[in-house]
């Protein structure tokens, strides 16, 4: 019998174990103030009203999609929220809320500085202004400062932080003009060493909150959502399109916490990891053990496209061995390969790359597919500014037609991201302040 659509929020409906979330992914909650290393403590407000409508936007759904060839599709849509498209929403709006109790409890204020690729600052902007309109925090309390790489501000959006001459100057979005997009989380680190003084002498703890457990006790909730919604009985495939895979290492923490706490959990499902030819390192990491490009196939020119037949983990197909398909996928050499080839390792799973190719060519099945879904794809794919879904699709059925998905017939499908041209307003000119170094930044937030 098919499962039905089961709908949850995230936040909201496990809050009575975010605790246990936190135990299992930190050591100690409480918050460290010292200038260096700021950090608000994991500490949560109580769930009252004002909590209640600023976490509304942690929605998720579970829904299936049918079969590909012998495989039961399920649609676990984390994007639910259209202030974001993404799943950066969870650990964002969780990153707020703790900031929001360390101001209530020590009166002080928080900036909250994060490099990005594009979809984390998004979130956590619309964090901050959900925080605000919910009356949780003043505006001068609580802000936050986004570096993210010129090659993604097709991405960046428009809202009441942009279009707000108050609420703009206290929350500048900084776009970094330099040649390598990754170059941001360097500065970024580097600024907050350097300055966090400064701003702390102004009145302000700087907050620098590119940290992977600030991320992972959000997506610890998928699991308890699968366990309400569809709960794993046997072999089981989970599939996402990863950077450095936060989501499925957060996913499986859930995962540790459920099989401690209960005898039904079931089997642990595997990991398919799905990137792209611009940065394969996580892909290329477990299968050789290295990040090195080295070790791509080799593709040969064939009438304008390029092609390799000798590793199915890899395009058969592309316009370009060197392409990028989506600039959010940018994380080279990630410190989180080898936890993710050891889960892997323990519990099953592999790694597709996809081509921009293999993408267009799958693009009108992937339309009917997630036709009624909250993740309906625009007719025209040159709308789509987010890939993350299209590619996971993508690589799960270029595992399953190349065998590589046989052990799992259940494959469920992490929609992480996923949005098109109309569904949002460009961020303004007027609220980007394009940097090329520290130096610049700090004379954006210090000043």
């Amino acid at each position: 019998m098919p499962t039905p659509d089961a709908v949850a929020n995230l936040l909201l409906d496990f809050y009575d174990r975010l605790p246990s979330s936190i135990a299992a992914c930190v050591d100690d909650p409480e918050p460290v103030r010292e200038v260096s290393g700021f950090s608000p403590g994991f500490l949560l407000p109580e769930p009252d009203a004002d909590m209640a409508r600023f976490l509304s936007a942690a929605t998720a759904r579970w829904q299936p999609l049918g079969a590909y060839g012998e495989h039961r599709l399920t649609l676990l849509d984390l994007t639910g929220n259209p202030g974001t498209g993404t799943t950066k929403t969870f650990a964002s709006l969780l990153i707020v809320a703790r900031a929001v109790e360390y101001i209530r409890r020590y009166g002080e204020p928080i900036t909250i500085f994060s490099p990005t690729s594009a979809n984390k600052g998004v979130a956590l902007r619309d964090a901050v202004l959900r925080a605000v309109d919910a009356g949780l925090v003043e505006p001068e309390q609580l802000r936050t400062v986004i570096l993210a790489p010129r090659s993604c501000q097709a991405k960046l959006r428009s809202s009441r932080l942009s279009t707000d001459p108050a609420l703009r100057a206290l929350n500048p979005l900084l776009l970094y003009t330099g040649p390598e997009p990754e170059e941001v989380k360097a500065i970024g680190r580097v600024f907050a060493d350097k300055y966090a003084a400064d701003l702390k002498a102004a009145g302000q703890n700087l907050w620098y909150s590119l940290d992977l457990n600030n991320y992972l006790v959000a997506d610890t909730a998928r699991a308890f959502f699968e366990h309400q919604a569809d709960p794993v009985t046997g072999p089981r495939l989970h599939a996402h399109a990863v950077s450095s895979a936060f989501g499925l290492l957060g996913y499986h923490r859930g995962r540790e916490i459920l099989e401690k706490n209960d005898p039904d959990a079931g089997p642990r499902p595997a990991s398919l990891l799905v990137q792209h030819l611009g940065t394969p390192d996580m892909v290329l990491n477990l299968r050789t053990g290295d990040f090195g490009r080295a070790g791509l196939p080799a593709y040969e020119q064939d009438g304008g496209l390029y092609r390799q037949t000798a590793d199915p983990r890899f395009p058969q197909v592309t316009y370009d061995p060197d392409e990028v398909l989506d600039p959010t996928f940018y994380t080279h050499r990630p410190a989180t390969s080898p936890a993710m080839n050891a889960i892997i390792e323990r519990f099953g799973g592999d790694g597709v790359v996809v081509s921009l190719a293999e993408c267009v060519r799958r693009y009108p099945e992937l339309r009917r597919l997630l036709d009624g879904t909250g993740c309906a794809l625009p007719a025209d794919f040159r709308e789509l500014r987010e890939w993350s879904l299209v590619m996971a699709l993508t690589g799960v059925m270029n595992a399953v037609d190349r065998g590589l998905a046989d052990p799992w017939r259940d494959v469920v499908v992490h929609g992480s991201g996923c949005y098109a041209a109309a569904g949002y307003r460009p961020l303004e000119t007027e609220a980007m302040t394009e940097v090329e170094n520290v130096e610049d930044v700090a004379a954006v937030v210090c000043r």
